[in-house]
């Protein structure tokens, strides 16, 4: 490593440090790699960790037998790679931030001469569009509230029928499409659509004369709709004392670190006034560094293609990264935009609400760790997994095979579970599709912590390889059951299943809690495989009787489904292809 490290190029690049088994340990970037790279060192008398360092990178640089670089054109292009690589292979020593969420905006095209209020995640083609938002929950709430109090054009399509629809008979919308409306008159209930969304308190009270007026009428169904999206405003509602005085829009990222865990706090306010706050727990065994939590949540929030509204940017610390970041914003968004640590007045008290928030969030949270930590130690992996994915699949006799992927974060989260269709047609090479595909999606959805796989040591192997061939390193274990005569053990109480890991079997006792854990992630991720399976198999039926009676028999289905694969492939196949698989007639 100390030849690597004497020619480095004063270049910008990413550079990568690995351990004596070539396990990727960090990932991190840099204006001059030369520079960079030999800060983390002392040379005298021999190459040693820098004592400047902070005890969780001192660690790592202990660890660190080999060093690579990749040199890239500028610092920005430095950044956004060390990004990507960071969430693609989840190195130990990097702080990763899942927080996968795309926040919907509400938007509107004032070029237009009737427009219409639309949901958005991406920035909208148009001169004259107005945004309002991140809304963090109840988007899709406000926006029909919008359309309940006011008689906007309630459907895209309604201009283009010309002719007045339902919407104007209930009194809902007057009909511009007829010209029932002059474009100034409909403007004036534009601006009214406007003013609603600048304030959520005049919307809900606005939505509860709606829901009076319906209950006076006997529409008590109605009412109910309306009851129910006042409560999901009222919960989205933010509270304050805090009033800027003026228009100003501000994002604000806070940090607040306490024990083995953080809170990333975001909190946004729009024209003077709070509108939304989200908090994202992180854990990671190796302690947090403040400044690559705040350079990885602003990356992370501003680099997709979606509307930047904030004037300014506000932090709870000053953090090294912040000009390169302010730098990022405007090549993104052709918006200057400043990052800043306010000192006293109303942005100060916006900070004092963020630790509350982090505060409150950190004491709210009900942990797992016991279980967690347990598992760390019985089964020798290399980190506490705090984030678990499970995978399973199912087929009847090679037919509508799928795969499953469960996620355990604190407990199930089912909004995180996926389904894959797949293609192969016995288990091993089911397995290879359904794990290289999840693979293939890391940059989208980083890694997790641990892999559980349903099966066995071979299975086991398969994944580590598949692992290995994408760079990223993840703990792995596999669960099968006992086999007597080559026949799986199901009845309960009776199975005895084994628990692998990389360097053999783990042997647990019948009722080991970390067993009994590994089982319940294990079942739970076959009840999804089994699910979806009947669902796909019963839609699959249903296109083998439609063959069936256009004279089409079993046997020919499962030649063209051996060949093709699926019914959409026979669907798309050309007509030659299929004659010489089951004949012209």
């Amino acid at each position: 490593m100390l030849k690597t490290i004497q020619n480095l190029p004063n270049e910008p690049g990413v550079y990568q440090f690995f351990d004596e088994n070539g396990k990727l340990l960090y990932v991190g970037k840099a204006k001059s790699l030369k520079n960079r790279i030999k800060s983390y060192f002392s040379f005298t008398p021999s190459l040693s960790p820098s004592p400047r360092l902070s005890a969780r990178i001192r660690s790592m640089i202990l660890q660190s037998k080999s060093l690579e670089y990749i040199v890239v054109k500028s610092e920005h292009d430095a950044l956004i790679l060390e990004n990507s690589l960071i969430k693609q292979l989840k190195p130990k020593y990097n702080i990763l931030l899942r927080d996968d969420k795309t926040y919907p905006y509400i938007y509107i095209d004032l070029n237009e001469d009737f427009p219409r209020f639309e949901i958005t995640r991406r920035v909208q083609k148009g001169s004259h569009i107005k945004y309002f938002g991140p809304f963090t929950t109840a988007a899709r709430d406000i926006l029909n509230a919008i359309y309940e109090i006011n008689p906007l054009i309630q459907k895209k399509g309604c201009l283009k029928g010309k002719k007045a629809c339902l919407f104007y008979q209930i009194k809902r919308c007057l009909a511009p499409c007829e010209g029932k409306i002059s474009k100034e008159g409909y403007s004036d209930i534009v601006q009214n659509s406007l003013t609603l969304l600048k304030n959520k308190n005049l919307i809900i009270k606005k939505l509860k004369q709606k829901m009076k007026f319906y209950a006076s009428q006997e529409l008590f169904e109605e009412a109910a709709k309306v009851r129910d999206s006042i409560e999901k405003i009222e919960k989205s509602t933010i509270f304050s004392q805090i009033d800027l005085k003026n228009s100003e829009h501000i994002d604000l990222f806070y940090i607040y670190i306490k024990d083995e865990k953080a809170v990333l706090v975001k909190l946004f306010v729009r024209d003077g006034k709070i509108v939304s706050i989200t908090n994202t727990i992180l854990k990671n065994d190796n302690g947090f560094s403040k400044d690559e939590i705040y350079k990885q949540a602003i990356l992370e929030f501003y680099k997709d293609d979606k509307p930047v509204i904030a004037g300014s940017i506000l932090v709870g610390d000053e953090f090294e990264e912040n000009e390169l970041l302010e730098e990022f914003i405007r090549k993104k968004s052709s918006k200057k935009i400043k990052i800043t640590l306010p000192k006293k007045g109303a942005k100060k008290e916006l900070l004092n609400i963020a630790l509350q928030n982090a505060k409150e969030t950190l004491k709210d949270k009900k942990s797992d760790s016991d279980i967690l930590n347990k598992l760390k130690k019985r089964l020798g992996l290399s980190k506490t997994p705090f984030e678990i994915e499970a995978y399973d699949n199912s087929h009847l006799q090679g037919s509508s095979p799928v795969g499953s992927m469960i996620y355990y974060e604190n407990g199930f989260v089912k909004s995180r579970y996926r389904h894959y269709n797949l293609t192969s047609t016995d288990e091993y090479a089911q397995m290879r599709e359904l794990l290289t595909k999840r693979c293939e999606s890391f940059e989208k959805n980083p890694p997790p912590d641990l892999w559980v796989i349903d099966g066995g040591k071979t299975l086991l192997k398969l994944a580590k390889d598949i692992c290995d061939s994408f760079g990223v390193e993840i703990d792995l274990i596999a669960i099968s059951k006992e086999k007597k005569a080559k026949r799986t053990v199901r009845s309960k109480g009776k199975a005895k299943d084994k628990i692998y890991g990389t360097k053999g079997e783990i042997k647990l006792s019948e009722n080991d809690e970390c067993k009994l854990f590994i089982q319940r992630l294990r079942d739970e991720a076959h009840r999804f495989a089994i699910k979806f399976h009947r669902s796909q198999k019963l839609k699959n039926d249903k296109k083998i009787s439609l063959l069936e009676k256009k004279g089409i028999g079993k046997a020919k289905v499962a030649k063209l489904l051996n060949y093709f694969g699926t019914f959409e492939a026979i669907e798309n196949a050309p007509k030659e292809e299929i004659e010489k698989i089951i004949g012209k007639h």
